[in-house]
C-alpha cells in the first residue's frame, strides 16, 4: 500500500497572506525567523490578519538559519505557556522547519528528540493545535511536506524528521513573500527545488500520483530559474509555485542520496558552512552519474533530458546533457563544481569524510535512493565531490 498526503488547503497567488483572517481559533503563535519579514511588513500584516481571525497572538521570532534542538525546546516551551489552537510559521524553510518540531513537543512535553529522529515515529498531532505554513523562499517546500530538518550542532549533524503528521493542514504560498529574495536565495533555494523534483521523480517510491507532480516542477525549474535569479518577477512568481509541486513530489516519493550528503556535510566542517540548497545543487550532477549505473534510474534521467528539450542519441548522451545543464545553471549562479572549491579544508575533509559517509548511509533520505550505496562507495562518491574527479563506479 502506498500513501499520498497534502495539506488540506492550498493558497496560491499575490495576495494570499490575507487567508489569515479567515482561520477559525482563539489563539495563534506566530513562528518566525530572522528580520526580513519584518523589515518587509509581512510580519506585521500576518499579525494583524490573525487578529482580525479574532484571535490572540504571540509572536515567537529569532528562529536561525539551520534552526537547532534548543530553539525547537524554547518554542515548545512558549507554546505550552500559551496554549494555542493554531501554529503559524512564516519564512524561509528554517522556522517552519522548526515549528513542526515545535508542535510535536508542545502536544507531547514528555516525548523525546530520539524518538522524533526515528522516521514515522511522531505521535499523533492535533490534539491541541493545527498548522498553516507560509513560505517565504522558493525552496524547500516545507509548507507542503511531511519533513523537518533540526540541527544538532554539538554534533555537527542534521536530522532530517519525517513522519505524516507534520504536513502542514493550510499552506498559503504568496509570490509577495519572494519578491525581495537575496540572489544567492533565489540561486540555492530554486536548486533545492531542482533536487528535490528529480529525486522524487526517480526514487524508489515514486508512482503515478508524484511523478506528474516531480515531472511539472522540473519543466517549471527549466523555464524559469535563471530569469528568476535575473530578477523577473512573474518568473520569480511561477518558481514559488515549482518548488511547492516539487515538494507535493517528494513528501510522498521521498528523496534520495543527494540530501543524505547534505544533510550530513551542511555543518560538519569547521573550515565552511555548506548552505543546504549550494551542497544539492553541488552533489546532484556527481550523484546522477552514480544513480545511472541503475537501469530504470538511467531511463528516468535520460526521459527528463527530453522533456526539457536536451538532445541525445542514447540514454548516457542524455544524461550527459541533463549534468552538463546542471552544471550551467550553477555556474551561471556561480555555485561552485567542487566541493575543494568551494573552501572545505583536504586535510579536515581527509579527516573527517569516513565518518560522514557512515552517517549519510544512515540517514532517512538513503533508502528511496534508485542505487544501492555502501559506506565505502559513499566515500569515494565524496571524493569525487571533493576533487571534481569522474563518478566510474
Amino acid at each position: 500500500m502506498s500513501r499520498f498526503t497534502l495539506p488540506r488547503d492550498i493558497y496560491y497567488g499575490a495576495g494570499t497572506l490575507e487567508e489569515l483572517k479567515n482561520l477559525k481559533g482563539k489563539k495563534a503563535i506566530l513562528v518566525v525567523g530572522g528580520g526580513s519579514m519584518k523589515k518587509q511588513g509581512f510580519l506585521k500584516r500576518a499579525e494583524d490578519y490573525l487578529k482580525e481571525a479574532g484571535m490572540e497572538v504571540l509572536l515567537f521570532e529569532g528562529v536561525e538559519p539551520d534552526p537547532s534542538v534548543e530553539t525547537v525546546q524554547k518554542g515548545a516551551q512558549a507554546m505550552r505557556e500559551f496554549e494555542p489552537d493554531w501554529i503559524v510559521s512564516m519564512g524561509g524553510g528554517s522556522p517552519i522547519d522548526a515549528a513542526k518540531a515545535m508542535w510535536a513537543f508542545y502536544e507531547y512535553p514528555d516525548t523525546t528528540f530520539e524518538e522524533l529522529i526515528i522516521p514515522f515515529n511522531f505521535p499523533e498531532l492535533r490534539t491541541k493545535a493545527k498548522f498553516a505554513a507560509i513560505p517565504s523562499t522558493s525552496g524547500t517546500a516545507t509548507e507542503v511536506t511531511a519533513f523537518s530538518v533540526i540541527t544538532d550542532y554539538d554534533k555537527g549533524i542534521k536530522y532530517p524528521l519525517a513522519d505524516f503528521n507534520i504536513t502542514p493542514d493550510v499552506a498559503i504560498v504568496d509570490p509577495d513573500l519572494v519578491s525581495a529574495l537575496p540572489l544567492n536565495q533565489v540561486a540555492y533555494t530554486g536548486m533545492d527545488a531542482l533536487t528535490h523534483a528529480i529525486e522524487a521523480y526517480v526514487s524508489t517510491l515514486h508512482g503515478p500520483f508524484t511523478d506528474p507532480l516531480a515531472m511539472q516542477a522540473i519543466e517549471m525549474v527549466f523555464s524559469y530559474l535563471l530569469d528568476s535569479y535575473n530578477k523577473d518577477m512573474k518568473a520569480r512568481e511561477e518558481m514559488h509555485y515549482a518548488q511547492c509541486l516539487a515538494g507535493m513530489a517528494f513528501s510522498n516519493a521521498l528523496l534520495g542520496i543527494v540530501h543524505s550528503m547534505a544533510h550530513k556535510t551542511g555543518a560538519a566542517f569547521a573550515t565552511g558552512h555548506i548552505p543546504h540548497g549550494c551542497a544539492n545543487a553541488l552533489y546532484l550532477p556527481y550523484v546522477i552519474k552514480y544513480n545511472a549505473k541503475e537501469k530504470e534510474a538511467a531511463e528516468r534521467y535520460a526521459y527528463i533530458a527530453k522533456r526539457v528539450g536536451l538532445t541525445g542519441n542514447t540514454t548516457t548522451e542524455y544524461i550527459d546533457a541533463l549534468c552538463n545543464k546542471i552544471d550551467a545553471y550553477n555556474v551561471a549562479m556561480g555555485i561552485p563544481k567542487t566541493l575543494k572549491e568551494f573552501g572545505i579544508d583536504e586535510k579536515e575533509f581527509q579527516e573527517k569524510i569516513s565518518n560522514i559517509s557512515a552517517l549519510a548511509i544512515e540517514d532517512a533520505c538513503t533508502g528511496s535512493n534508485p542505487r544501492a550505496i555502501d559506506a565505502a562507495s559513499m566515500e569515494k562518491l565524496f571524493n569525487c565531490i571533493y576533487y571534481g574527479t569522474k563518478v566510474d563506479f
